[in-house]
């Protein structure tokens, strides 16, 4: 058919531009497909050739960089909204992972014979707090995220928002972890390995913190258009 790869040339062209979760990419650009055949088969109803209808629903639709930006937010938006809730969900299931096996298989520090020094007791109540924190403040960003989003607040401005949420809360949860970590090793090195299951829980923890860390910087790398 004449003139039959226009919209496929745009959405292709479209495709290149978009970065993000490919279940909602794939979703944006079936729309997007869809939306241009329906608008060239009412230019073709009018009386426009096959080539020409596409054209003029091309140029309606408008050019790739609006589009882009605009899907760009969205994707972005999305991939947040997906990290806030992993933040939320899967920091505080780590740290009480790691406090059950603490719990059971070490137990407190006034099992040993010294008490830990003020300045651990310290790092260890910061290390507890931000777990508890963090996904605090992922269900904040959320609900105003969500309240925002009824408003004329711009995906773009959203997924940006969600993604300086999702790091700096990934970043206090990871240093929360290396922190009791480095504080125990320096204090005494042995209780980190006393126990299978927590030396195990502990690495479980890092490498949750580790992984969402990867998962909030590519919210920022979607959300910059």
């Amino acid at each position: 058919m004449a003139g039959a790869g226009v919209i496929d040339e745009y959405v292709t062209a479209l495709d290149r531009r978009l970065r993000g979760p490919d279940p909602v990419k794939d979703d944006l650009l079936a729309e997007a497909r869809d939306s241009l055949h329906d608008a060239a088969a009412a230019h073709r109803d009018r009386g426009l050739a096959e080539e020409d209808a596409q054209r003029r629903a091309v140029a309606e639709f408008g050019p790739v960089t609006t589009i882009a930006r605009e899907y760009q937010g969205l994707l972005g938006l999305a991939y947040g909204t997906r990290t806030l809730r992993s933040v939320m969900l899967v920091l505080p299931l780590a740290y009480v992972m790691w406090e059950l096996n603490r719990a059971f298989w070490i137990g407190a520090w006034d099992d040993f014979d010294a008490p830990p020094p003020d300045w651990y007791l310290t790092v260890a109540r910061f290390n507890d707090a931000s777990a508890w924190l963090v996904a605090g403040a992922a269900v904040l960003a959320l609900l105003v995220g969500r309240r925002l989003a009824r408003t004329r607040v711009s995906t773009v401005t959203l997924a940006r928002l969600a993604g300086v949420v999702a790091v700096v809360a990934v970043g206090v949860s990871l240093l929360g972890t290396v922190a009791i970590l480095a504080a125990t090793a320096y204090l005494d090195a042995a209780r980190l390995f006393l126990s299978l299951p927590v030396t195990a829980a502990s690495a479980v923890s890092l490498a949750v913190a580790l992984r969402l860390a990867v998962l909030a910087r590519r919210c920022v790398v979607f959300s910059s258009v």
